[in-house]
């Protein structure tokens, strides 16, 4: 499939004097919780004349983000399931995927295999794309009927596990099968609460001990749990320094810190886990000028990159998106 450029220079411009001027003014506001401990520093990573911000198209209306190895950035559409990939040098990107109308892309994940995972939101089904051509190598219809919205997903040796904000369950779906696959449904039990009518399971990662998930619950309370994907069995994770996680979206862990992004709080609450993640402790919040209800996030060398979902404000074809870079810090 032919990609559709936003610029039409065929090399990377160099990042303007305004790009980086706005690189070097945005460090994120950042209060430390007493007490609280330090994880591993992350590796060093790029340039700061990288940018901190930028655009999206216009109308695009994003909510998952994911970067691989390389330095690009992939944001999803909840219009249309559109992927777009941003070049983090510079800023500039182009439409990968052209997704279709009533198509949504939502939480994506890139893998070591070049392909991107993506959750397909309220038709219950995820895509595999694959990042060199931009086109759908798979799909995989995990839940029928309505009542449904695969929300994120997190790719966990074989397998790829996906949420469901609407239905307590997990799906497990087998890695490298391009055709149909076995879809595994795990459902969600032990602490576990589902609400009716409100999204419950929303973002996922790994637990620092490789044996389970960290799945968020969003609403009506805000919870974390660590769930055994075996078992679907689900433990609530004790905070400390925080009542809730209320509006929790994507999660990114790093070592023992765990960052949940809390979507229209408009922050990033880092927490410190324990090797077996029963508990979290507050160690920051980190909030910025720029954020308009950041959905997801994505990890970059020593940067957290989100997208701007501006979900409070009412999506037209005009409206504009863009994502944001914020400094990871200490841990």
């Amino acid at each position: 499939m032919a990609l559709r450029p936003l610029s039409p220079s065929p090399r990377p411009p160099r990042p303007s004097r305004r790009a980086v001027l706005a690189g070097a003014a945005a460090a994120a506001s950042v209060a430390v919780a007493p007490g609280a401990a330090s994880a591993t520093r992350p590796r060093a990573g790029f340039p700061a004349t990288w940018p901190t911000t930028f655009p999206l198209p216009n109308g695009f209306r994003p909510e998952g983000i994911a970067v691989g190895a390389a330095p690009y950035a992939y944001v999803g559409s909840l219009g249309t399931g559109a992927v777009y990939r941003a070049d983090l040098r510079t800023g500039r990107g182009e439409v990968v995927h052209e997704g279709a109308a009533g198509s949504q892309a939502v939480g994506m994940k890139v893998g070591r295999d070049g392909l991107l995972y993506v959750a397909g939101g309220a038709s219950g089904s995820a895509r595999v794309l694959d990042l060199r051509s931009g086109e759908v190598v798979a799909t995989y219809q995990l839940a029928e009927g309505s009542g449904h919205f695969v929300n994120d997903v997190h790719l966990a040796g074989d397998h790829a596990w996906f949420t469901d904000s609407r239905d307590a369950v997990l799906y497990g779906v087998r890695r490298g099968q391009r055709g149909r696959a076995d879809v595994r449904r795990v459902p969600l039990g032990g602490d576990w609460q589902q609400v009716p009518d409100v999204n419950n399971a929303n973002g996922i990662v790994g637990a620092p001990d490789g044996r389970a998930l960290i799945v968020v619950s969003s609403q009506p309370v805000g919870r974390l749990y660590r769930v055994d994907p075996g078992s679907g069995y689900a433990t609530e994770i004790r905070l400390r320094g925080a009542e809730n996680v209320l509006n929790g979206d994507g999660l990114v862990r790093i070592g023992r810190t765990l960052y949940v992004v809390q979507n229209r709080a408009n922050v990033v609450s880092a927490f410190r886990l324990d090797a077996g993640a029963r508990t979290a402790v507050l160690q920051r919040r980190v909030t910025d000028p720029r954020f308009d209800v950041p959905s997801t996030a994505a990890r970059f060398g020593d940067r957290l990159y989100l997208v701007n979902a501006r979900f409070t404000t009412t999506p037209t074809p005009d409206t504009t998106y863009d994502a944001v870079a914020v400094p990871l810090g200490e841990g």
